[in-house]
């Protein structure tokens, strides 16, 4: 039986770890949206932002990513959990299709291959976290050897 930790002892670091990567989402996004801010909103201008290409519409797209992830860590009551997974599976759809697509006219989002990279890690780090963040009452939680070998108390 498949379970996903609940009270992880470690469940602060995991949190910290979202807020960090949707802290560094909305810090790409801004230096985005301030770079690019005078291309198009698909333009393919090769503007570099910490090291990865971007243009103004994944600048804005970034920057709310970082928004609603730290605004869900912020609030909390495994709110933070949702989001965290939903977002990094999303990342990591965005990040396949962009290498997919990458030397093409479908590159709309103007990634190049240390976005693609960077994307994916920062998925992970956010399904990483989804995964370890949850919270539940004590009696609800059980206990870790009885949720691993599918026992009943």
């Amino acid at each position: 039986m498949a379970h996903n930790p609940v009270n992880h002892p470690l469940r602060p670091i995991y949190r910290a770890l979202g807020a960090l990567t949707g802290a560094y989402f909305v810090v790409f996004g801004i230096l985005g949206v301030i770079l690019t801010s005078g291309d198009g909103l698909f333009g393919n201008g090769g503007d570099r932002v910490l090291g990865q290409d971007t243009n103004l519409f994944w600048s804005i797209v970034s920057v709310l990513i970082g928004a609603i992830v730290l605004l869900a860590t912020v609030i909390g009551r495994n709110s933070d959990v949702e989001v965290d997974k939903y977002f990094g599976w999303g990342l990591l759809v965005v990040g396949s299709y962009e290498l997919a697509v990458i030397r093409t006219d479908a590159n709309f989002l103007d990634f190049s291959i240390s976005t693609v990279v960077v994307t994916y890690l920062l998925g992970l780090v956010l399904i990483m976290a989804g995964l370890y963040s949850k919270v539940a009452p004590e009696p609800e939680a059980g206990e870790p050897r009885q949720a691993r070998e599918a026992q009943n108390a």
